[in-house]
């Protein structure tokens, strides 16, 4: 039997400044809204600064590949909950899977890789140790899980 990845959630309000003219979530303010989360999930959960992490240590986190199922609207007022979820953990890239959903269902479905890189070469770099460990500690069904070569 295989258990679910952990999930790191934050509920949400969809504002004004998040629609369009038609009244629903115009779909880039997505990405914004996983970005900030991601941008939590590693302060938060994983207990890193991400300030020091780009501004001092200067690793980023650029995406390389983002999939995204929109499967029902969003509209100024409604509580959401976003949560996050590490699919895989590789040597210099992380798979996350991201989802907005309400109680009854799931609105948009996102999977989207982000690479370490330095700031400073803009080449891919190893994951940080620490950034591993606390992933690894997050979800302990990432521990020792096989990595892939080329990326």
């Amino acid at each position: 039997m295989t258990t679910a990845p952990r999930q790191f959630c934050r509920e949400r309000r969809i504002r004004f400044d998040h629609c369009d003219p038609a009244g629903i979530v115009f779909f880039p303010q997505y990405q914004v809204m996983f970005v900030a989360l991601i941008e939590d999930f590693i302060v938060e959960q994983l207990g890193i600064s991400y300030a020091d992490l780009i501004a001092v240590r200067r690793v980023g986190l650029p995406t390389v590949s983002l999939a995204c199922e929109f499967r029902h609207p969003s509209r100024m007022g409604d509580r959401v909950t976003l949560g996050l979820a590490v699919a895989r953990l590789g040597n210099r890239s992380i798979a996350l899977e991201m989802e907005c959903r309400d109680a009854e269902r799931v609105r948009v479905a996102v999977r989207q890789t982000i690479v370490t890189t330095s700031l400073d070469t803009h080449r891919p770099i190893t994951i940080p140790a620490d950034l591993r460990a606390a992933i690894e500690a997050f979800d302990p069904a990432l521990r020792g899980a096989p990595a892939e070569t080329t990326s």
